[in-house]
């Protein structure tokens, strides 16, 4: 019998084709937009965790001021001295680097190209998780004297030299110019949409004395140790810098410490909340495709009354009519989901190569959206479903 209803249900959908697809319609653009929304939002999700992540592992960042963002309070730069303090009194650390940024415009090879500049210590390109592609970092002797030597990112490579290699160039900065001694692996786009490959590193001293013209330092960076508990060097961190500023047990704190995992647990956190607003979003869109086929359904009961008669006249059961009609509500629901999944698959693919972030198949979402499609044939024909079995054969027979 199950079998016989399918096919019973599968050749009205083909009788009235055009007017099937148009039914199935709203199921196929609520699928799909489900699919899609939740599929994009996972791949954000873990594009901001990699993004995160290339910050540097078990990485804190030491920041003047009460709080990141608009409205925070303003707080005294750090010294030298706070960083070599942070380094032998904190346990359980890999390396600390200091960080001085500023941008500028870079001249080299008659181009000239603005960029970040970053001043720092050798330690700086373990610490934020820099490779290099070509070359090396800086000598002891050029970090104590404040040599004229530069690292640059692959952008700054892309836009002074080309395909050429730089090492060896001379790039200008500001007044004074650099010999590039190392090139930097690419890492692509940064968590807040920058450009992470667009800088040059300078030696701390050098940026100080020839950039920014100060011994101020904007931010540490305090690498620690796999397996060292980031609470207690994060707690051990705020107690040393207090004791350093002289802060009062009733002061506030005039710095802030993040760690980057939790930054990017917040992010993610967020993504994945925006992934299921738009997800229940678009999932109104099925509800809307479900009235779509109860109204078609109502109407192919009232067209084809004459048949539910004679069927019910000549001996079919009341829930024999009602399974016809509900599984050709549910084939078309089902069809429309099918449709759905294949054109999320075909638009997640393309929109996430033109967004530049990874696409993420979830099998779950595609499997909940297709058994929600055809839910909502149930839902939705039962109505129509129930309405013809419940037709009295006599009446359906006299119908014209």
């Amino acid at each position: 019998m199950w079998f016989n209803t399918l096919l019973l249900a599968l050749r009205e959908i083909r009788r009235n084709l055009l007017r099937s697809f148009l039914t199935m319609l709203g199921i196929v653009i609520g699928v799909s937009a489900v699919i899609t929304m939740v599929t994009l939002g996972n791949g954000a999700t873990r594009a901001v965790q990699a993004q995160i992540a290339s910050l540097g592992s078990n990485l804190l960042m030491v920041l003047p001021g009460q709080r990141m963002g608009p409205g925070s309070a303003g707080g005294p730069a750090f010294n030298a001295s706070d960083v070599e303090a942070i380094a032998q009194q904190i346990g359980g650390l890999r390396a600390v680097a200091p960080e001085v940024r500023s941008s500028a415009t870079l001249v080299a090879n008659g181009r000239n190209w603005s960029a970040g500049v970053t001043g720092s210590t050798q330690d700086w390109f373990g610490v934020a998780n820099w490779s290099f592609a070509a070359g090396r970092g800086f000598e002891p002797d050029e970090e104590r004297v404040g040599a004229a030597v530069c690292v640059i990112g692959a952008t700054v490579r892309r836009e002074l030299f080309g395909a050429a290699d730089p090492l060896g160039a001379q790039i200008r900065v500001k007044k004074f110019s650099c010999t590039v001694v190392g090139l930097l692996g690419a890492k692509g786009q940064g968590a807040m949409g920058n450009d992470q490959d667009n800088l040059l590193v300078l030696p701390l001293a050098t940026m100080q004395r020839r950039v920014v013209g100060h011994t101020r330092i904007n931010t540490i960076l305090v690498s620690m140790r796999d397996g060292t508990d980031a609470t207690r060097v994060k707690e051990g961190l705020e107690e040393l810098m207090r004791e350093r500023r002289k802060l009062a047990e009733n002061e506030d704190n005039n710095f802030n410490v993040l760690d980057t995992r939790q930054i990017a647990d917040t992010m993610s956190g967020t993504t994945q909340v925006m992934t299921m607003l738009l997800g229940a979003v678009a999932a109104v869109s099925l509800v809307v495709g479900g009235i779509g086929i109860m109204n078609i359904m109502l109407v192919s009961v009232t067209e084809r009354t004459r048949e539910i008669g004679v069927r019910l006249a000549i001996g079919a059961l009341e829930r024999e009519v009602l399974l016809q009609f509900l599984v050709e509500a549910v084939v078309l629901a089902a069809l429309g989901g099918l449709i759905g999944i294949v054109l999320a698959t075909a638009a997640s693919l393309s929109l996430a190569q033109l967004m530049n972030i990874p696409y993420s198949f979830d099998a779950s979402i595609n499997l909940l959206a297709f058994a929600f499609s055809a839910a909502i044939g149930v839902v939705f024909g039962y109505f129509p479903a129930r309405r013809a079995a419940r037709l009295d054969p006599i009446e359906a027979l006299r119908h014209e």
